[in-house]
């Protein structure tokens, strides 16, 4: 009997999770479509902007970096010679 007993709560529970679940899609729908200040087509393509410009600034130093140290352990390989 007590096995009886412990499955009903957890049925319960189960449903109720699945109703909590719906609820805090609910709510965050709502919170998205509501109570969210979304950035105009001018802030996003200027923050793209930013972020690609920066993105390729990073991108030459990596490379200006990565060419300095080929250049320095081509000349320490090339003093065994």
């Amino acid at each position: 009997m007590s096995g009886v007993r412990a499955s009903l709560p957890v049925l319960k529970k189960t449903i109720m999770s699945k109703f909590n679940l719906l609820t805090d899609i609910e709510e965050s729908y709502n919170e998205l479509r509501y109570k969210t200040s979304w950035p105009t087509k001018g802030q996003l393509i200027k923050s793209a902007l930013i972020v690609m410009i920066a993105s390729i600034i990073i991108a030459l130093v990596i490379f200006c970096m990565d060419q300095i140290v080929d250049n320095v352990m081509h000349l320490i390989y090339g003093l065994g010679k």
